[in-house]
């Protein structure tokens, strides 16, 4: 059984996982408004992913007697200045994210709630690859500067992406 302090987290954190998969969705639009097509297609990926980590913890709620509440998702942002701009400001949401996660693990070991910090456990080694992917995005960006034949390369490397279902949700 969650506690009304854990379970309000995981449904706070549920919601939080929606908007980030809203905002990459908006990002997907920037991109393609932009004829960036591989970069599209990675944030399509990061999309799924998101809505994929809220329905692990939508699953893990019901798994615990608990009852989801869905919050309002608020309008994501919607301009940006160049790849660059979208990449560090998808390293940014992603450490709040790790903030967030980080923080349930908290109220998780407080709490002795054991079998919420396993399940919390696969979030905090997602948002180790989460940030290290973001952050590696954002470096070759850097080195790239404004070299549009750079961006064009690194578009069609990253076109290549493919969404993989989580683990947790193999078995849903």
């Amino acid at each position: 059984m969650l506690s009304d302090k854990m379970l309000k987290g995981l449904n706070d954190q549920i919601t939080k996982e929606i908007y980030s998969s809203y905002l990459y969705l908006q990002m997907v639009a920037w991109f393609e408004n932009h004829s960036l097509s591989g970069f599209a297609n990675w944030m399509k990926v990061q999309t799924q992913e998101e809505l994929s980590h809220a329905m692990i913890l939508f699953n893990f709620v019901n798994e615990r007697d608990g009852f989801v509440t869905l919050g309002a998702v608020d309008k994501p942002e919607s301009k940006f200045d160049s790849v660059q701009d979208v990449f560090t400001k998808t390293l940014a949401h992603e450490q709040l994210v790790t903030a967030s996660i980080n923080n349930l693990v908290t109220i998780a070991i407080a709490e002795q709630d054991y079998a919420t910090k396993n399940r919390l456990d696969w979030f905090v080694d997602e948002q180790v690859e989460e940030e290290a992917n973001a952050t590696e995005l954002l470096g070759k960006l850097k080195l790239i500067g404004n070299d549009g034949n750079g961006l064009f390369m690194m578009d069609k490397e990253v076109s290549a992406r493919a969404f993989v279902m989580p683990s947790p949700l193999a078995g849903a």
